[in-house]
């Protein structure tokens, strides 16, 4: 009977020589930042955010105001005097006219109401694009392990492929040695039962490496049908001890700077609103026209300085107040989540360490396992072994192979999960 050892070796030189034309996971990353939708709509909050910015400068330019208008009186605008003891009437306007004007302001002191704006606008875009990047690393996160779902399911299908073939091979054993009367009838029906079994599971093995397929297309914005070609690359295993990468993971993740840049813009709004109740001084001037012919210059040209001081307001100092308030919340948000990352790093470091160990033991009871196999398929012909006792070893064989596949990929979404909670995935 061909080693199933020998199968699964063919199997990865086939991977292998395939592996030119496979997609890696770098390009599906690539591929999911062009196309997902979450990653799209992260974009349009930091263009969003950048506007606001601008909105917020701009309040230090001018404002240019154009109005225009025409009023009809019901009387034509007069004035009484006296003149030489005689009472004497006068128009002093038409009864219809127009009036236009375009006003220019421009804010030369405002008590640092508007810097505060800025300032506050300045950290809320980098709290934005900080927060792309937390999306843009969720989403590598998610298409990292839909990645290896794919590849796990398709691992465990070929195992469940080969467990098929092994027992299609004990199938003929049996039926020759039943010829021969060598073994019950027994033998065939147990053997028939692990074999329609083994096919049951490989049904399985399709449909859930169908549906890993799919789950992994939607991520990267494809078809659900698409075919599926992965190879087997993945970035390397970050170094240090623990402390250092617990360190470096405060000093790096994208979502302690979103919470400490939107700290700070709650404390720049909070600047902002006490500013607004501080003397604000102003520069106007402009040109106004207004229609009358009974005055000398219809049209003027204009300048003033205005101040304005809100000496008092019922609800600015409470909507100060809240905006802080607000802000000290997010700092018990930002401490937590400190707190932790350090769980994240330190739980991803252990099961990189117990993977290892797993990765080396069962390493070692593959090779067991296929010898077993093969001692106990060759008693079995030599009639000193049971049926009973090859299918067992065969069983045993496919789950050190499937513990195998397990520990490997479970080891390499550690090691992801470990840049993840580093934030440099």
């Amino acid at each position: 009977m061909p080693s199933p050892k020998n199968h699964l070796i063919g199997l990865l030189l086939v991977l292998t020589a395939t592996g030119a034309s496979a997609e890696t996971l770098e390009d599906a990353w690539n591929s999911a930042i062009n196309n997902n939708h979450q990653i799209k709509s992260a974009k349009a909050d930091t263009s969003a955010s950048e506007q606001q910015l601008q909105s917020a400068q701009g309040q230090r330019l001018p404002d240019l105001n154009v109005s225009s208008g025409y009023t009809q009186f019901s009387e034509t605008p007069a004035a009484k005097a006296q003149i030489a003891g005689q009472s004497a009437q006068f128009n002093t306007a038409q009864a219809g006219s127009v009036k236009a004007q375009a006003i220019a302001s421009v804010p030369i002191f405002t008590s640092g109401r508007i810097s505060h704006n800025i300032d506050a606008a300045e950290a809320s875009l980098q709290a934005v694009q900080s927060n792309e990047t937390t999306s843009v690393l969720n989403i590598k996160m998610q298409v990292a392990e839909a990645y290896i779902t794919v590849l796990r399911m398709d691992s465990a299908l070929q195992v469940a492929q080969s467990h098929v073939d092994t027992l299609d091979l004990h199938m003929k054993d049996v039926n020759n040695l039943f010829d021969q009367g060598m073994v019950a009838r027994n033998d065939i029906l147990a053997a028939s039962v692990e074999q329609a079994n083994a096919q049951q599971l490989v049904v399985q093995a399709n449909n859930q490496l169908d549906i890993a397929k799919a789950h992994y297309n939607r991520l990267l914005d494809r078809n659900l049908a698409d075919e599926v070609k992965l190879a087997h690359q993945f970035p390397e295993t970050p170094q240090g001890t623990l402390n250092d990468l617990s360190g470096n993971a405060l000093k790096q993740r994208p979502e302690l700077v979103t919470l400490a840049q939107q700290i700070e813009s709650l404390d720049q709004q909070a600047q902002s609103v006490k500013a607004g109740l501080l003397p604000q001084v102003a520069v106007n001037g402009g040109y106004q026209y207004q229609e009358n012919r009974y005055q000398a210059f219809e049209g003027m040209w204009m300048a003033n300085v205005g101040v304005d001081w809100k000496i008092f307001d019922g609800s600015s100092g409470h909507r100060s107040d809240a905006i802080t308030r607000q802000a000290i919340a997010l700092k018990e948000q930002r401490d937590d989540l400190s707190s932790m990352i350090g769980l994240q790093v330190r739980q991803a470091w252990l099961d990189i360490q117990e993977t290892q160990k797993r990765i080396a033991v069962t390493q070692q009871a593959i090779a067991q396992a296929d010898e077993n196999l093969k001692v106990t398929t060759d008693r079995y012909q030599q009639g000193l072994s049971t049926n009973t006792d090859l299918l067992k070893a065969e069983d045993l064989r496919k789950t050190m192979h499937d513990n195998f596949n397990n520990a490997n990929y479970d080891s390499t979404l550690a090691t992801l999960h470990l840049r993840r909670a580093l934030g440099i995935l």
